[in-house]
């Protein structure tokens, strides 16, 4: 593998999460989120103009920001406090918004616009550290604003922190009018939260990140990969109820105490370990925790050659499930495993591609210039077929051309996967998916069940098949399965899922809802354009109609609004038509 060009830098990070997100989205998921995407707006975006920070990256209920002064950073924390506190007024305390913040300056590595490094670690374990309302910073920013800013600094002392080798020098920020904190819940708070209660017909598991101990943060992408795979094989698992991963995700990064964790994500089991390459060798550590007590039930250590990766993946897996399931019963462990790939590279050029994001079409170009290096690789790689596969299909669906060339390659390449390994779950979705699009309606959900049956803990197949749902008129389950997709990972949230709810809604006669649903969209491709244009022209919104139409042309000056509602999978000929006539009605071209 080519090396990479490492640029490092000083920067002053801050680091901040809400207190009590999964509560919060769980009595009130609409709500919760219209409020945050409001204090984004009117409060934390005009913070950042001001004090001139930059978005790194959102995490679920968290955000991290980089600043190039310390000054600019805490001035900012606090005044986000205090602007979040404000904000608060005369909300019922169980609904209130309130944040932890870190600050941090240090030594950061910069790829592309993400960093990583100590200095992002450090940032996030302060956050962690410091109370709800309140901000935690690191000495080396407490040595830069002493003097310069009008707050008192309470010192904390030498805070040893998770996966940094010493401890942290950590002080309070204290300012005027801050907010006292909350007492705990079992003293005289009116509110008492109601954990997640695991399932008692399933054991409940969920496996957190894996640290990456490479020393290079660019293969965090490595460790992340093999978490995820861990995560698939345990969910094969008929007696586990196994947390996907966007959940567990979220506490990358958090020094988190395990019975919270657990109560958290209604989970009784956590797996946690590492991940370290060295030269040739790899070592892979893993511990399975019972979160109601805090008892370590089993810990391991595995010392391989890279070439044994996928064997050791499937060890760990299975002596994971010997220990939790073994008094249910594993013997079916052997015929769960999923054929692994052969090849390292393969295995690497895969989840790379996968990282990239899923509707650019730059990104769909280097994607699938990874997942045809993996098959060169490796042509036994069955997934590497199905994520080529998918890349075919886009770039069918965003050509308004007429040769349906690329949908025929993905239908070959979706076929050969799964005949590669017909027991990968991934596999089977895509051929589903790709079905559906070729309007064979039933081999689609044949497929779609398939996956689902491999896999029954996967929210991204619950919400697949929802998809199927959707398009062929069955918009009530469609919905239930949306619902479920959610219930199963209270964080599961790919690009695509709000643009097909509101799709559903569209299908369903629904407008306003379906408006409503693809407005929540994290990005906007062409086609959310289009589906929005045609329901403020069905509910005669010309203006807004006319704007979602011209921002669509920006995008895509060929777009043919017949070849576009041809493509689209609706199997009753009426929905298809008042696609047509809501995209016609918005001026869009023939």
């Amino acid at each position: 593998m080519a090396d990479l060009q490492v640029q490092r830098r000083l920067a002053a990070i801050l680091a901040a999460d809400v207190v009590g997100y999964s509560r919060l989205i769980d009595q009130d998921e609409a709500g919760t989120l219209a409020v945050l995407k409001e204090r984004r707006r009117d409060i934390l975006d005009p913070l950042l103009a001001r004090h001139r920070g930059r978005i790194v990256k959102v995490m679920g209920d968290g955000v991290l920001i980089d600043f190039a002064s310390a000054v600019n950073a805490v001035s900012c924390a606090v005044e986000l406090q205090q602007q979040t506190q404000a904000a608060n007024d005369g909300m019922a305390a169980d609904k209130q918004i309130r944040l932890r913040i870190g600050v941090n300056l240090g030594d950061v590595v910069v790829e592309g616009g993400d960093l990583y490094g100590d200095g992002v670690i450090i940032a996030v374990r302060l956050q962690a550290l410091a109370e709800p309302g309140g901000i935690c910073v690191s000495r080396s920013v407490h040595e830069q604003v002493r003097n310069k800013l009008p707050y008192a600094y309470e010192d904390l002392g030498a805070c040893a922190v998770k996966n940094v080798a010493k401890p942290v020098r950590t002080l309070r920020v204290r300012w005027e009018g801050q907010e006292a904190a909350p007492p705990p819940a079992s003293a005289t708070s009116p509110v008492t939260p109601s954990p997640i209660t695991p399932s008692p017909s399933k054991l409940s598991l969920a496996v957190l990140p894996f640290t990456n101990m490479s020393g290079d943060p660019a293969q965090q992408f490595f460790s992340d990969g093999i978490t995820e795979d861990i995560i698939t094989e345990l969910a094969r698992f008929q007696q586990l109820r196994v947390v996907a991963h966007h959940s567990s995700f979220r506490y990358r990064g958090q020094d988190a105490d395990i019975a919270h964790v657990g109560r958290e994500l209604g989970v009784r089991y956590l797996v946690e370990g590492s991940v370290r390459r060295l030269g040739e060798r790899m070592r892979i550590t893993a511990q399975l925790i019972d979160a109601e007590s805090g008892h370590h039930l089993w810990a391991d250590r595995f010392d391989r050659d890279q070439s044994e990766l996928f064997a050791l993946q499937d060890e760990v897996v299975r002596t994971i499930v010997g220990t939790l399931v073994g008094r249910v019963q594993a013997a079916g462990a052997e015929s769960a495993r999923r054929k692994p790939p052969t090849s390292l590279e393969a295995y690497e050029c895969v989840l790379r591609g996968d990282a990239l994001p899923f509707d650019d079409p730059a990104s769909g170009a280097e994607a699938r210039r990874l997942y045809e290096r993996a098959i060169e690789l490796d042509p036994g790689y069955a997934r590497a077929y199905a994520f080529l596969s998918q890349s075919e299909a886009l770039s069918w669906i965003a050509d308004m051309g007429p040769s349906d060339a690329a949908l025929e390659r993905a239908l070959d390449l979706a076929k050969q996967a799964v005949r590669l390994d017909g027991n990968d779950s991934q596999c089977q979705a895509n051929l589903g998916w790709t079905y559906l699009y070729l309007q064979a309606y039933d081999l689609s959900e044949h497929h779609y069940k398939c996956a689902l049956d491999l896999n029954p803990n996967g929210a991204m197949l619950q919400a697949g098949l929802a998809s199927y749902y959707s398009y062929v008129g069955k918009t009530d389950l469609a919905l239930e399965h949306f619902r479920e997709a959610r219930q199963m990972d209270s964080f599961f949230n790919p690009t695509w899922y709000w643009p097909m709810v509101g799709i559903m809604h569209f299908i369903a006669g629904r407008y306003d809802e379906a408006i409503r649903q693809l407005s929540r969209a994290t990005n906007m491709p062409f086609g959310v354009h289009a589906y929005l244009a045609a329901c403020q022209a069905l509910t005669d919104r010309p203006d807004r109609a006319a704007d979602h139409a011209a921002a669509l042309m920006r995008m895509r000056p060929d777009f043919s609004l017949a070849r576009f509602a041809a493509k689209e999978p609706l199997k009753n000929p009426a929905d298809r038509q008042r696609l047509i006539d809501g995209l016609r009605k918005a001026g869009l071209p023939a």
